[in-house]
């Protein structure tokens, strides 16, 4: 048995990995990044179907109900369930769907180019599975099951969830960057440098530890963050800086933070960036990880 699920895990990884690295996927992908970056414009709205409003990225959530409705119309229909029962199940998550795919497209629009190519076969299997739930629909309006649609449909969706998991959890898709940073420390205090060498009004990196960090004096104000944007780790010092608003721009995908204490001002970013301690002694600044109570930095 332990030999059969290693042979099953390396030819889903061969899979998986062929998508990645399927360079022929780069133009669709493109021409679907455009289309979502116009039609989503607005940043209020990307924003909402990020889920910084929510504090994690909206999608998933959103795509637990679609899918599971789906699904458990498929299981029904595939034990001979009631059409009726199976039905409701196939209309919710056909209502869903919009709001599901609209968060997806979202966060696909502000991806690397490898999670992109996996995203477009993503959609493209999900938008077949939905087209076979609707068909199942269509078809028990003239009278017919519907059960074989139905259950193709949750087969497909399955594949559209096993590509989604893994933009999720093996390219990390979603998942905070940073979490680790209060954990790794460091929780005593460190220097970084004597308060006169740091520019005034510019973002400079610095190491605490062995955790890279994000510096920034404003007169006799010193911030300090993690330099990881909790979004696809891009190193924050490298981003624009607005010292009026006091708010930082990550350099990669657009995330706006509050350099005070790291907060989300905007997307894609939902988690806040980890936050450090600061203060000088002898003209110099030192700076310790702020750690959860009872949870010692390692």
């Amino acid at each position: 048995m332990p030999r059969v699920n290693y042979l099953g895990m390396t030819i889903l990884d061969a899979i998986t990995g062929g998508l990645e690295r399927a360079t022929v996927l780069d133009r669709p992908a493109a021409a679907a990044r455009k289309t979502v970056s116009t039609v989503l414009a607005d940043r209020r709205i990307k924003d909402a179907l990020h889920g910084v409003w929510l504090g994690h990225a909206l999608h998933p959530a959103l795509a637990q109900l679609t899918l599971g409705s789906l699904t458990s119309a498929a299981v029904l229909d595939l034990l001979g369930g009631r059409r009726q029962e199976s039905s409701v199940l196939i209309r919710a998550g056909l209502l869903t769907a919009p709001l599901t795919v609209a968060a997806g497209w979202a966060d696909y629009a502000e991806s690397h180019e490898e999670q992109q190519r996996v995203g477009v076969v993503h959609a493209v299997t999900n938008a077949s599975a939905l087209a076979l739930f609707a068909t199942a629909l269509v078809q028990r309006t003239r009278g017919r099951s519907g059960r074989t649609a139905s259950v193709l449909g949750g087969t497909v969706a399955g594949v559209g969830a096993w590509l989604g998991g893994h933009l999720a959890y093996r390219q990390a898709l979603g998942p905070n960057q940073a979490e680790a940073v209060p954990h790794t420390g460091p929780e005593d205090w460190q220097s970084l440098g004597p308060v006169a060498e740091l520019p005034d009004g510019t973002a400079v990196q610095r190491r605490a530890g062995a955790v890279d960090v994000l510096v920034v004096r404003r007169g006799d104000e010193v911030s300090v963050l993690s330099d990881r944007c909790p979004h696809l780790a891009a190193p924050l010092h490298e981003g624009e800086l607005d010292c009026a608003s006091g708010e930082i721009t990550c350099p990669w995908h657009g995330s706006v933070f509050r350099v005070g204490d790291g907060a989300v001002v905007h997307g894609p970013a939902t988690a806040p960036v980890p936050g450090f301690a600061t203060r000088v002694r002898d003209g110099v600044v030192q700076a310790r990880v702020l750690t959860f109570p009872g949870v010692p930095a390692s």
